[in-house]
C-alpha cells in the first residue's frame, strides 16, 4: 500500500503489525478509540513498532491530518480481547480509527473542532464503501468494558450521528429517582443485562449487579449518556437504553 485509501489521508506510514481476516472482504464495524499516550507522534511511531504488536487503519492527529498505516482487507491489531453481540474477533470485521488524545491517564481533554471534522469525514468516507450500520460504529470502550475507557464521554457521539455516523438518541435527563445499584438482584437486574445485551454489550445476565454489570453500564454511559458515568442504572440510564433500543438504526437524528 503506497496511497491512501480514504482520500481525506494525507499519507502512508504503513505498520507491520497487521495479518489476515478470519473472512476475507467482510467488515461490517467501524472502532474509535483515543491513543491514550501523551504525545502523538510518539503513539504513531508505537503503532508501527513491531515490538507493541498493536496498530490501527487510520490515525488522526489533533490538528486534523490522517494517516493509514494498515490496508483495510488486512486485520489490524487495535481491539484486543473484546466482544460485541457475541463476536470475539472484533479485529476481523472492524476498521479501527484512533484519535490523538492523552486520555484518561495523561490529560484527558475535548477533541479539537479540527480533528473531530477530520474524524467525520475519515468515517463517511469509509461508510460509503464499506456496509457498516450504525449500531455497528462503536467506542472501543464499548467492546471491552472490563479494560478501556476510550474515546472516552468527550467524544462527541451526536455530532457524528447527526453527520450520518453511529447511532444516537437524546439521554433521558437526570433527575431524583429510582435506581439499581451495585449488588442488587433479582428481576430488575436481570431486565437490565437483558437490555444491555440485546443492545450487544458483553453482559451475562446472572441476575447480580456484579463487576461486570458496572462496567457495562460505565461504557454504556460513555457513550450514550455521557453527563455522569458512574456505573450506576440510574432512571436516566434506564431510559435512555430502552430509548436506544426501541429506535433501532433507522430512526435519524434529529
Amino acid at each position: 500500500m503506497t496511497m491512501p485509501q480514504c482520500g481525506s489521508a494525507a499519507q502512508v506510514r504503513a505498520s507491520p503489525n497487521f495479518g489476515e481476516r478470519a473472512a476475507p472482504g467482510v467488515v461490517d464495524m467501524l472502532l474509535l478509540h483515543y491513543t491514550g499516550m501523551a504525545d502523538a507522534d510518539d503513539a504513531l511511531s508505537w503503532l508501527c513498532d513491531p515490538a507493541s504488536q498493536v496498530s490501527c487503519h487510520y490515525f488522526v492527529f489533533e490538528d486534523g491530518r490522517i494517516v493509514q498505516l494498515v490496508a483495510e482487507e488486512d486485520r489490524a491489531w487495535h481491539a484486543g480481547q473484546s466482544v460485541w453481540h457475541g463476536e470475539s474477533d472484533i479485529n476481523s470485521r472492524s476498521i479501527g480509527i484512533e484519535i490523538a488524545n492523552p486520555g484518561h491517564e495523561f490529560g484527558y481533554r475535548a477533541f479539537e473542532e479540527i480533528q473531530i471534522q477530520a474524524v467525520i469525514a475519515l468515517c463517511a468516507d469509509i461508510l460509503q464503501r464499506r456496509p457498516v450500520p450504525p449500531h455497528r460504529v462503536l467506542a472501543h470502550s464499548d467492546v471491552a468494558p472490563d479494560r478501556k475507557e476510550d474515546p472516552g464521554e468527550l467524544f462527541p457521539w451526536e455530532r457524528l450521528a447527526k453527520a450520518g455516523i453511529g447511532r444516537w438518541v437524546a439521554p433521558a435527563p437526570i433527575q431524583v429517582g429510582m435506581e439499581l445499584l451495585p449488588g442488587a438482584m433479582g428481576p430488575p437486574i436481570n431486565a437490565l443485562q437483558a437490555m444491555l445485551t440485546k443492545l450487544g454489550y458483553g453482559c451475562d445476565r446472572t441476575g447480580v449487579y456484579d463487576l461486570q454489570t458496572k462496567q457495562v453500564v460505565r461504557a454504556f454511559q460513555r457513550h450514550f449518556r455521557q453527563e455522569r458515568v458512574d456505573g450506576i442504572a440510574d432512571r436516566s440510564t434506564l431510559e435512555t437504553l430502552r430509548s436506544l433500543l426501541e429506535a433501532g438504526d433507522e430512526k435519524p437524528v434529529a
